[in-house]
């Protein structure tokens, strides 16, 4: 942790948030890592919906939608969103896909403030093309394939959100701050 995150620990040690964070985007849009550094900074938990998932069902996302498809996976998504409702001061990292059910969308609600962490294709596509554990981009793992999935989905992350943050060109810590500050702008209104 380097000095400036140090500081911005001890200035908002003593924040808690007596509600949870949802964390929504497309896949690269920084909700890990977001999600990583706000529980460390805030002292909040974190949950990761597809490391959940995958720990509970003792297999990785890419082999639950291939046993059990997409369908089934999102039911799985549905439980721990509703289970999460008992929890606060937590940090909820959904899957890119998790605004495509509307009782998601409600449960996310429910939870406390949804956001929506934004970034341009070109910057999905650095951020991902790597990474071989995203089957919704099966055969469109290219800035064109990712554009187009990405509008399919824009309503739904738009409906879903409370803020909207674009992470492009800028650090986590940037993102978070913005974040923490515009969470703290709704609270006073």
């Amino acid at each position: 942790m380097n000095k400036q995150e140090t500081n911005q620990k001890e200035r908002f040690k003593e924040k808690r948030f007596d509600y949870n964070i949802v964390l929504i985007g497309f896949m690269g849009a920084g909700k890990s890592a977001v999600s990583e550094r706000l529980s460390t900074v805030y002292a909040m938990k974190n949950v990761e919906m597809d490391q959940v998932i995958a720990e509970r069902e003792g297999m990785s996302i890419l082999n639950i939608f291939a046993a059990h498809g997409e369908e089934y996976f999102r039911d799985l998504e549905t439980e721990l969103l509703a289970e999460m409702q008992s929890h606060k001061n937590t940090v909820i990292s959904c899957g890119g896909g998790a605004v495509l059910r509307e009782r998601n969308i409600r449960e996310m609600k429910r939870n406390g403030r949804v956001v929506l962490l934004t970034a341009s294709p070109e910057t999905v596509y650095e951020r991902v093309k790597d990474s071989d554990d995203r089957p919704v981009l099966n055969g469109r793992k290219n800035v064109k394939g990712i554009k187009e999935l990405m509008e399919q989905r824009r309503g739904r992350y738009e409906v879903a959100a409370d803020i909207v943050i674009n992470t492009d060109n800028k650090t986590v810590m940037q993102v978070c701050e913005e974040l923490v500050h515009r969470l703290m702008e709704m609270e006073e209104e």
